[in-house]
């Protein structure tokens, strides 16, 4: 039985494997969701059980309310590596916490300000509300958001 060869090569009398490089254009968006428990978190379930496509670039944090965001958790989350930052809870009429979502709304636009003062592109910041029963909108956004900050990599980069 014949064993498979790596391609190997030869340098200085030393034998390396072949190293594979992965291009930028290789390399996706990472981004966090901060999901609020009663509604968003449902929605973004309801969008895997469903089998909704939507990337995987996403990392989904389950929060109680998205009231209880501050600015510090998204910009700790964009400094240590995060291309892109979505906040995500109830519809206002349906805020378990009443008012959560207001709050959270009126954060996230301080946010934006504090983030255009940084330097940082304020579209790498985004506030959505999704119920529960709105699988399909959590997989939309999500795919519009990772197109959103490829566009935005690229940009900075150079390349249009």
């Amino acid at each position: 039985m014949k064993s498979k060869k790596t391609k190997q090569r030869k340098t200085k009398g030393k034998t390396q494997k072949k190293k594979t490089v992965k291009t930028k254009k290789d390399i996706e968006p990472r981004i966090i969701t901060f999901a609020c428990n009663w509604c968003s978190y449902a929605g973004a379930d309801l969008a895997g059980v469903s089998r909704m496509q939507y990337p995987p670039t996403s990392r989904i944090i389950r929060v109680m309310c998205s009231g209880r965001i501050i600015p510090t958790f998204i910009l700790d989350a964009l400094t240590d590596g995060a291309d892109g930052v979505i906040v995500s809870g109830c519809h206002f009429e349906d805020c378990h916490y009443i008012s959560g979502s207001k709050k959270a709304e009126k954060m996230i636009e301080s946010t934006k300000k504090l983030m255009h003062l940084l330097g940082m592109d304020e579209r790498r910041l985004r506030f959505e509300l999704i119920s529960a029963a709105e699988g399909a909108k959590f997989a939309s956004v999500a795919r519009e958001f990772t197109e959103e900050i490829k566009n935005i990599m690229k940009e900075k980069h150079g390349k249009k």
